[in-house]
């Protein structure tokens, strides 16, 4: 097939499945060429030819003539373009393979014994034919990504080898890259169509009596724990609405129980809001309102809508569950103004007591089953001090204070929906204007917890570091582990106001990130310290010669690295193992160099030789390795990553935290990295080659260990028993 422009490959953006494969075929071959040789383009619809049900797929050549289905044009692109090599050495080995994509299109009981078997290919490979990437590859990992059956089938049944293979094909340049350029033509297809309606599909959910300029929402956390990403969830979507209808947004401290608060917290949630990019119009607190709200429940007491309880804690319990009235519930006004002075005292009579709202005894709803509303706590207020010694609870202040403030929709997570009757009931109770509620589902992950409580444990059993820890899921734990915020506001943005719960992948919101921090990471290069291997390289530079290469040979604005070459190299042992003696290889950002001998003791290599040979083509070379040159300059470095705290996807009411823990959550290996990496700052991220993106914790200083984390992208791993 001559390699003319007029070569034409379309691809079917709603074919079932999408033919990926010939798409990133045809990435390949123009990747080699300046002038790409085919033409790509995008049809809306399932079929590209609605009469031909092969054609999700076509390949039209120079003289017009035009082929169909995944296959055959897989097989015409990978013979027309020899020089991309997407048939290796064993092309009847490469048509079995594209034979076999067609068994991942049925259902799952025929799906599902073709990946096993795929998977026991795999067992011991790194790709489907020979030692590199071919058309085969490229076919299969369309067939499996452009269907859902089989996807699930990979996640439900733990096939880690093809999990692994998969992410491998992912991780290619000209894989993402062309996967990435469909989407956005996707995209930008949809964003032509929708273009006036801006979020409005999503976030249409229809506010109740808002009007433009007078809807007012608030964001009210407890100055508790470090704001997490469930809570960066209200945040945003209360600013979102306050921003949609030209409002006003509160941020309102809950500021009501001073055994858990503390000005840290508090002062550590507005930094991470300004991180987020919001801002409310007023800061304000609960505590700016305790003298109006112990006037109400005065009232409340004078209206006999409330009475003071001194059963003890465990028999108020089983009471409120059986529907059994308190023996105090019939307590006259008189009393329960004199007990509610002795609490407000903080007397021994007054702290034996609660103040509770007389709503229900037996209601079906268990949060209107007379809910207690004023507490005692003889502890210090972290902003008004000893002043008070009766603090109401959430449940009593948030509706009068939203009405006090001025709040018109009140927007809460779900879990709260039972607990909405009891907010409207102490509206009427006070005689205070209705407030709209709007449940909107909680973001949950898989073997995350997002407990304030069981976060806490987790921190004063020295499990982790501390709230900032990159294992937890606050703001500041995921930034530390190499999250950037504009990925993390995109993610959540993209949730939306949705009340259904589900139980999120990790796996999405690190892709996301992937895609923001790939264009401006740095690329850098480490050798692990354990087994490295040294080469004496005949034809090396007898001394240090220093050459600029590119950071990111995509965005040259990111400026130079200094590369150190030298005759003595050191290289992974992983990569070691797999050299023959008389193999030619490249050297990446070098060229190639031929093994002339391996000296190992046992199984492990010990030492190398090779000989430059940089006329060679690296075209021709199965294996591109990571080197550097063994100098002072090689920098000690400390690679870390993590696994989930818990084992299992979702803690039940009942279960005990400590049964569920990972055993090893922590994971460190030692390596030397070029020189460069001495520049880098606190919070930078970058990529190692062939090694993955990781975030600087600890810099640089003389003498001193570089402590680098390792930032996901996304893609399944299952390296320590837990996928992640």
């Amino acid at each position: 097939m001559p390699q003319q422009d007029q070569i034409v490959l379309t691809v079917a953006q709603k074919g079932s499945p999408v033919a990926y494969g010939p798409l990133l075929a045809a990435s390949f071959i123009n990747a080699d060429n300046v002038l790409p040789p085919v033409s790509i383009r995008y049809k809306e619809a399932a079929l590209v030819v609605e009469s031909d049900k092969s054609s999700n797929v076509s390949l039209q050549g120079k003289e017009g003539d035009v082929i169909y289905g995944v296959e055959n044009v897989a097989k015409a692109l990978a013979k027309g373009f020899p020089d991309a090599k997407l048939y290796g050495k064993r092309e009847e080995l490469v048509d079995e393979w594209l034979a076999f994509s067609a068994r991942l299109a049925g259902d799952f009981k025929s799906v599902l014994p073709a990946l096993e078997e795929l998977d026991h290919h795999l067992q011991l490979r790194s790709v489907l034919v020979g030692h590199s990437l071919t058309i085969a590859d490229l076919v299969i990992w369309g067939a499996i990504k452009g269907s859902t059956i089989a996807v699930g089938a990979i996640k439900k049944n733990a096939l880690t080898n093809i999990s692994r293979w998969f992410s491998f094909i992912e991780a290619q340049p000209h894989v993402y890259q062309a996967v990435d350029a469909m989407h956005k033509e996707i995209n930008l297809k949809k964003k032509t169509k929708t273009a006036s309606k801006s979020h409005t599909s999503n976030y249409d959910i229809g506010l109740q009596d808002a009007e433009e300029g007078k809807v007012c929402v608030r964001f009210p956390p407890e100055p508790s724990g470090y704001l997490h990403i469930g809570h960066a969830k209200a945040a945003l979507l209360n600013q979102f609405f306050a921003q949609e209808y030209k409002g006003k947004l509160i941020i309102r401290f809950d500021d009501t129980n001073p055994s858990k608060e503390k000005t840290e917290f508090q002062e550590s949630i507005l930094e991470d809001l300004t991180l987020l990019g919001i801002k409310g119009d007023v800061v304000t607190h609960t505590s700016d309102h305790f003298d109006t709200l112990y006037q109400y429940a005065i009232q409340m007491i004078k209206d006999g809508k409330a009475y003071c309880d001194d059963t003890v804690q465990e028999q108020m319990r089983a009471e409120r569950m059986d529907g059994i009235a308190s023996g105090r519930r019939e307590r006259t006004v008189e009393e329960n103004l004199q007990v509610f002075a002795e609490m407000t005292a903080g007397t021994e009579l007054g702290l034996k007591n609660c103040l509770r709202a007389k709503i229900s005894v037996d209601d079906p709803n268990k949060a209107l089953r007379d809910p207690v509303i004023y507490r005692c706590n003889l502890l210090p207020h972290h902003r008004i001090g000893d002043k008070w010694k009766v603090y109401p609870t959430y449940d009593f202040a948030c509706p009068i204070v939203d009405c006090i403030e001025g709040v018109t929709h009140a927007l809460r997570t779900i879990e709260y929906r039972d607990r909405n009757a009891q907010y409207q009931w102490m509206l009427d109770a006070c005689n205070l204007r209705r407030v709209h509620v709007w449940d909107f589902s909680r973001m949950n992950f898989v073997r995350t917890l997002l407990s304030k409580r069981k976060l806490q444990w987790f921190v004063d059993q020295g499990i982790v570091g501390g709230w900032d820890d990159p294992r937890f899921p606050t703001v500041r734990g995921v930034r530390r582990r190499g999250m950037t915020i504009e990925a993390l506001r995109q993610y959540i943005l993209s949730q939306g106001p949705s009340k259904n719960i589900n139980n999120l992948e990790w796996s999405s919101i690190w892709a996301i990130n992937k895609k923001t921090i790939d264009p401006v990471a740095p690329r850098h290069t480490a050798i692990f310290t354990e087994g490295k291997v040294p080469v004496k390289l005949e034809g090396g530079p007898a001394e240090v010669v220093e050459e600029d290469r590119p950071k990111h040979k995509k965005t040259p604005e990111l400026g130079n690295n200094k590369t150190a070459f030298y005759h003595q190299v050191v290289v992974d042992q992983d990569d070691a193992q797999t050299f023959k003696e008389g193999e030619e290889l490249t050297l990446m950002d070098w060229g190639n160099a031929f093994v002339t001998k391996i000296n190992k003791e046992g199984d492990k290599v010990v030492s190398l030789e090779m000989k430059l040979h940089l006329e060679g083509d690296f075209k021709k070379t199965e294996k591109k390795v990571t080197w550097l040159a063994d100098t002072p300059a090689l920098t000690d470095v400390e690679l870390v990553d993590f696994d989930y705290l818990i084992t299992k996807e979702k803690l039940e009411e009942g279960d005990d935290i400590k049964d569920f823990l990972t055993p090893q959550t922590e994971f460190r290996v030692s390596a030397v990295a070029d020189g460069n990496v001495r520049d880098l700052k606190k919070g930078d991220v970058m990529q190692f080659n062939r090694k993955g993106y990781y975030v600087v914790d600890v810099p640089y200083t003389e003498g001193g260990k570089i402590v680098m984390f390792s930032v996901p992208d996304g893609a399944s791993k299952n390296r320590y028993g837990v996928a992640k």
